[in-house]
């Protein structure tokens, strides 16, 4: 493991969030510790670690995600907002100190690389089509107007970050997990598992829908 891979981050266990990169995540900042945390961050390379935290187990995640803040505003008072973008995942190799806050040795956590490319891409395809399916079919069972963005990820490994942090149900409850595979096409392949089982359940209730409101015409 070479020095570049390993560094000491600070990090900032959060219940029940999980970070993806790319994405952003805005925080208020209130806690002393947490504050103190953000001035050092600050002085540095504004980085530090996000981890979820289980407040049943009362325990982190041993994966997450490295948080950039790119603003900042801090009031008369003490308290902060920031926003932040999600980079680089990392594994947490050891726990350094907890005074004034949390700092860890950790490693940088990457996906493999794929051979099959076009494997890969059709998964990826197959993804999108039952992600644009369960959105169509959850708009018409809803009946209200949901889009996916334009800006939606086409490369495979960034579409299946995206539909991790953006999708919730099933797929929810799955994010800590799915944060923690290093294999792309296997990220994908859960994600098309959930996607598909959501569809034919949203599918179902459609068509039932369906039925009673033509049955419901039908008498009138």
């Amino acid at each position: 493991m070479s020095e570049l891979s390993v560094r000491e981050l600070p990090l900032f266990p959060l219940p029940e969030v999980v970070l993806f990169p790319q994405e952003y995540l805005p925080l208020h900042i209130f806690e002393t510790r947490y504050r103190v945390m953000l001035q050092s961050v600050l002085k540095s390379d504004s980085r530090f670690g996000v981890v979820r935290w289980d407040p049943i187990a009362k325990k982190m995640a041993d994966v997450g995600c490295c948080a950039e803040i790119i603003k900042h505003q801090t009031s008369q008072d003490g308290r902060s907002n920031i926003v932040t973008i999600g980079q680089q995942r990392f594994r947490i190799l050891e726990i350094i100190s907890e005074t004034p806050f949390i700092n860890a040795l950790v490693s940088w956590v990457d996906d493999e690389q794929i051979s099959d490319q076009t494997k890969l891409l059709e998964l990826k395809d197959s993804v999108s089509i039952a992600l644009k399916d369960v959105v169509s079919l959850t708009s018409k069972l809803t009946e209200s107007e949901k889009e996916l963005p334009d800006s939606l990820p086409d490369i495979p490994r960034e579409l299946s970050f995206w539909i991790a942090a953006h999708l919730g149900g099933p797929v929810a409850n799955e994010q800590q997990n799915l944060l923690e595979i290093t294999n792309t096409f296997q990220r994908l392949e859960r994600e098309y598992e959930l996607l598909d089982h959501t569809r034919k359940q949203l599918a179902a209730r459609t068509a039932l829908k369906d039925t009673f409101s033509n049955a419901d015409q039908a008498n009138n």
